[in-house]
């Protein structure tokens, strides 16, 4: 990773504020509230991404049982760091985690970002326009 830049998972480190206004903003979490928003990093694996001045610039959360499943969500970016690849390195972080690259599936929801999670090894579930996943399990 660009020594720019460092992904924690510490929680404590996380500006619920900018990740609240964010998703605010984005078509899948207009309605989100901040009393969510901390609910939803509480009951979740999160990963911040930030400069070397500690501003977060980044959030991925994923939802897990730590074994079986995981559902990565709310992959953020800020828009003033965008497009410089800094999307694909925090799914490369969290995909190669201890705890998501033990999971036997790994799945998500995209409107837009088809062809970065096809990068990595993500395939559309069924007729679903918006779902994909990794799966891993032998059937057998």
């Amino acid at each position: 990773m660009n020594s720019n830049y460092h992904i924690s998972i510490d929680k404590g480190l996380l500006d619920k504020g900018f990740i609240n206004a964010f998703i605010q903003n984005s078509y899948w979490g207009k309605e989100r509230t901040m009393e969510q928003t901390i609910t939803t990093i509480e009951n979740s694996v999160c990963f911040g991404l930030y400069t070397q001045d500690k501003e977060q610039i980044g959030f991925a959360r994923i939802v897990t049982d730590h074994v079986f499943f995981g559902y990565i969500m709310d992959v953020i970016i800020a828009e003033s760091h965008q497009g410089k690849g800094l999307g694909k390195v925090i799914i490369e972080f969290i995909l190669n985690h201890e705890i998501i690259k033990k999971l036997q599936t790994v799945a998500l929801k995209t409107k837009d970002a088809h062809s970065l999670y096809k990068k990595y090894g993500f395939s559309k579930i069924g007729t679903s326009p918006l779902y994909m996943s990794i799966d891993k399990q032998k059937l057998d």
